[in-house]
This record gives structure tokens, C-alpha cells and sequence, in this order.
């Protein structure tokens, strides 16, 4: 049985390598549902909604441990009620395996805060 992409750890990405075509990169994603596929399919994106801004930054420090963690470095964005996560390998200037690792692991982080009571 395969791993699930959350269950996979990030590998490093020294370049040199061609990024994922389009067609591998939308089958990935349909293992990170609620990711979008943007910029001709070379970054996710998604935003994660929460009910408060203390909510959201505690999310953000989550995502920032994991990051480190595996070694790979989303971009982040995050307000009152929202964070707004980015995936893109910048080494291959596209998709790589470990951002849709990075996605599932995110989203993973997200059902986990929303499974805590309140």
C-alpha cells in the first residue's frame, strides 16, 4: 500500500531537476483537496479559515515548525480570521513532490485545530 502524501516526508531539492508537468501536478493535488493549482501549474495555493486572529497565528506557528522540520518553506500571508499558504519549489522554479507533501501535512495541521473543542 502506498503512502499517503502525509505520510511522506520532504526529500531535498538541490535543482537540476524538471518540475512536475501539469498532468502529475493535478494528480498529486487530488491527494491535497482544497488546494488550488495556479500560475500554469507551478504553485498551489490555499486559504484556511479560522475564528480569530490568535486562531490563525496559532497556525502560522505550527506551519513555521513544520517547515522547518522538513526543510521546505511555504510562503505565508495571514490576517484576522485567515491564513493563506503557497507552494512553490523555487529551485525548479515549479512543483515538486514535497509541496503536495507539505499541502497534506498543512491540511492535516488544520482538521487537527479543528477536531480541538473549543
Amino acid at each position: 500500500m502506498a503512502a499517503t502524501l502525509a505520510d511522506k516526508n520532504c526529500t531535498p531539492c538541490r535543482g537540476g531537476i524538471p518540475p512536475l508537468a501539469a498532468d502529475e501536478a493535478e494528480r498529486l493535488r487530488d491527494q491535497a483537496a482544497g488546494w488550488a493549482l495556479l500560475d500554469d501549474a507551478k504553485r498551489i495555493e490555499r486559504t484556511y479559515r479560522f475564528g480569530n486572529f490568535r486562531e490563525a497565528f496559532g497556525f502560522v506557528e505550527r506551519a513555521a515548525e513544520l517547515a522547518e522540520d522538513e526543510k521546505h518553506h511555504p510562503e505565508i500571508r495571514f490576517g484576522w480570521g485567515f491564513v493563506t499558504v503557497s507552494l512553490q519549489t523555487k529551485k525548479i522554479r515549479g512543483l515538486h513532490e514535497n509541496d503536495f507533501i507539505m499541502a497534506a501535512k498543512l491540511d492535516r495541521i488544520a482538521a487537527e485545530k479543528a477536531a480541538l473543542p473549543s
